[in-house]
């Protein structure tokens, strides 16, 4: 190996190194937090694109979990930050974790593809572009995934929390 190939190699470990870490500081601030509320679940650590991925399942089929989602995932989005904070706090640095509980986030995101793809088609048929319903940075960055492989471009426009995705024809 050359150093060059050598010295990528050993910063790669490190990234993995300091996501895992994130993940553990993560699980340990998330479980405190189920102890309190006197919530069951379990913790499941992964990471996914260069970034920490944390998630709370339940075998209990979730109903409690539920309580932590909260509508549409506000409380999700809550405690995402909440975690990304307790992260920094211990690390010193911002962290990009993300969070699901009870799969939600798992099944938003399918839907969001989904949503993205047929976006995608439509403006391919119309050649006009589509403009979708104002969305969360990451609802917005799951449709533009979608959309980029299909092969077209797209674009967020507007102020939070009105900002949208148009879809653009090629």
């Amino acid at each position: 190996m050359t150093e060059g190939t050598t010295s990528a190699a050993a910063e790669g470990a490190d990234t993995l190194t300091r996501l895992e870490q994130e993940g553990e500081i993560a699980a340990d601030y998330l479980e405190g937090l189920l102890d309190i509320a006197d919530l069951d679940g379990d913790i499941d650590m992964d990471v996914e694109a260069d970034r920490a991925s944390v998630s709370i399942i339940s075998d209990a089929g979730g109903r409690d979990l539920q309580k932590l989602v909260g509508r549409d995932g506000e409380v999700l989005e809550a405690l995402q930050e909440l975690t990304r904070l307790a992260v920094h706090r211990e690390t010193g640095d911002r962290s990009r974790l993300m969070l699901d509980i009870a799969g939600y986030r798992a099944k938003k995101r399918a839907e969001l593809s989904e949503l993205g793809a047929e976006a995608a088609a439509e403006v391919k048929s119309s050649g006009e572009p589509k403009q979708l319903k104002p969305m969360s940075p990451f609802e917005r960055k799951v449709v533009h995934d979608a959309v980029k492989a299909a092969g077209l471009r797209s674009e967020s426009e507007g102020e939070e929390p009105q900002r949208f995705v148009v879809v653009l024809p090629a």
